[in-house]
C-alpha cells in the first residue's frame, strides 16, 4: 500500500467516525463519547500525514506510533459505544476491523522504518565471512 492509498484510507475512516458519531442518540453518555470518537478516529489521518512529512527516520517513527495510539483509542471508543449499548455491534463491526486493520499496517510500518534505522546506524557487510 502506498502512502497516498493509506492517506486516503485514513480520511475515509476520519469520515465514517464522524458519520458514527453524528447517528449515536443526543444522550449525555453518547455525546461525549462520540466527541472522544471524533478526536481520535479524525486524528488518525491527520497524524499519518504528519508522519509522510517527517524530518528524519525518528520523528516519522514517533509520528507513526501516534496514528498506531490514536486507531487503537478509536477502537476502543467504538467498544464502548457497542457495550453501553449506544449503537449495535452490527453497525460498528466493519468500522472496527478497518481501525484494527490500521493498527496492523501502523505496527508493520513502524517495525520496518526501524529496522531500516538500525541498518542506517550500524551497517554490515553482506558478506560475513569472506573466504
Amino acid at each position: 500500500m502506498t502512502s497516498e492509498q493509506l492517506k486516503d484510507r485514513t480520511r475515509r475512516f476520519a469520515l465514517r467516525i464522524i458519520r458514527v458519531a453524528e447517528a449515536l442518540p443526543r444522550t449525555r453518555a453518547a455525546m461525549i463519547l462520540g466527541s472522544q470518537l471524533i478526536r481520535s478516529g479524525t486524528s488518525v489521518g491527520a497524524n499519518y500525514r504528519a508522519a509522510c512529512r517527517a524530518k528524519s527516520p525518528a520523528d516519522f517513527i514517533a509520528k507513526l506510533g501516534i496514528v498506531e495510539e490514536e486507531a487503537d483509542e478509536s477502537l476502543y471508543w467504538m467498544e464502548l459505544i457497542v457495550d453501553a449499548k449506544l449503537l449495535p455491534k452490527t453497525r460498528l463491526a466493519d468500522l472496527m476491523r478497518e481501525a484494527g486493520e490500521i493498527v496492523a499496517i501502523t505496527v508493520a510500518s513502524i517495525n520496518t522504518a526501524r529496522g531500516k534505522k538500525r541498518q542506517r546506524m550500524n551497517p554490515q557487510s553482506a558478506i560475513r565471512n569472506p573466504k
